[in-house]
């Protein structure tokens, strides 16, 4: 079996809603895809959908780096040779983590497809379902209230709210939200590096009172120190987000003490399933529980990150609502939702079909 064919696409997909984040107002997304063929007929796919204020990667240079030209050399390669191909991946396109993941999710696909099984079997199943938050934009209080109310009613039970615009505008939303929703449901923040470490420490002491799951990178993604200086019982609820990119930041993270209690592990961000599990590694050495997270993404990629995550054992927390977002998904399958969980389908590879 030798790969003999590759091509590569964009698509410009706008979203069903606008939402806001501390830094700007999303209304569309441009998504990527990788389909690599086979000459026995066995094909794999992978997307990618760059952020260039998180990694630097922009829209053009994911394209370029997901173009033709760029992926020859994978022509005429034994699929099965899946760990050279990843080394020869991650030299070719350090400097594009997006790119990088659309083309290690289709050699995965490729890889376990060529061999009938779910890729989460051939990496070591964990977990068979998991919850996933579903994330508020920045938005008024009856807003949020009636965006809550929606997802609750789809069966959803983990919100995460984004913050970090106005400090004393959180306090009061995230205020009304409890008291709106109650008790039994789970809510997460995420800053997006929106507060000053005074106002971390703010919403760290308000966290019990408002019955805080997590809070996700309250601080700017450089600053590792003055994530340390926050109290310990408040670094144990901090996910890394902005903060996490590679398996060196992760190291820098977990070096004693250490700066949070989570890792938000993103494929677009670290470049794919192998260095995502790379950097569960460390965490799951260093005694840090796992949140699985993503961008506004197709299916292909969600489902890509769903496989990495039930793989390891210390995953706890997913954030793997990107596809609910878009208007419209050139792929589909992958995984199904059952009030409010994520449960692979049972088929080879990643399980996803392209539909566009």
């Amino acid at each position: 079996m030798r790969i003999s064919g590759i091509t590569s696409w964009g698509e410009a997909v706008p979203l069903l809603q606008p939402y806001e984040i501390a830094s700007m107002r999303i209304d569309a997304v441009d998504l990527f895809f990788v389909r690599i063929s086979t000459d026995e007929g066995v094909h794999g796919v992978g997307s990618a959908s760059p952020a260039e204020d998180v990694t630097g990667e922009s829209t053009d240079a994911c394209r370029r780096a997901l173009s033709i030209k760029q992926l020859t050399w994978l022509e005429g390669r034994d699929p099965r040779d899946l760990d050279k191909m990843e080394r020869e991946l991650e030299d070719s396109h350090r400097a594009n983590p997006a790119a990088r993941a659309a083309v290690d999710m289709a050699l995965h696909d490729l890889f376990a497809r060529s061999r009938g099984v779910p890729l989460v079997d051939l990496l070591g199943r964990c977990h068979d379902a998991l919850p996933t938050s579903v994330t508020i934009g920045i938005s008024s209080v009856e807003e949020s209230l009636a965006e809550a109310e929606e997802y609750l009613g789809q069966g959803f039970r983990y919100l995460k709210v984004k913050t970090g615009r106005s400090f004393d505008e959180d306090v009061e939303r995230l205020t009304m939200l409890r008291e709106g929703v109650g008790s039994e449901i789970f809510i997460r923040i995420d800053a997006n590096e929106g507060y000053s470490v005074e106002e971390a420490r703010g919403i760290g002491n308000l966290a019990a009172d408002l019955e805080l799951e997590l809070i996700e990178q309250p601080l700017p993604g450089p600053s590792i120190a003055e994530l340390r200086s926050l109290p310990q019982e408040l670094r144990r609820i901090i996910a890394a987000d902005e903060s996490l990119h590679c398996e060196d930041d992760a190291r820098d993270l977990v070096e004693d003490p250490p700066a949070c209690g989570i890792f938000n592990i993103k494929l677009m961000k670290c470049g794919g399933i192998r260095p995502a599990l790379a950097i569960a590694e460390i965490g799951e050495t260093a005694g840090i529980d796992l949140m699985w997270g993503c961008n506004d993404e197709s299916v292909v990629s969600i489902a890509a990150a769903l496989h990495a995550a039930y793989a390891c054992p210390r995953t706890r927390y997913l954030d793997l609502d990107g596809s609910f977002d878009l208007a419209r998904d050139p792929a589909s399958g992958g995984f199904v939702v059952e009030d409010g969980c994520l449960r692979l389908l049972d088929r080879p590879g990643l399980g996803v079909d392209l539909t566009g």
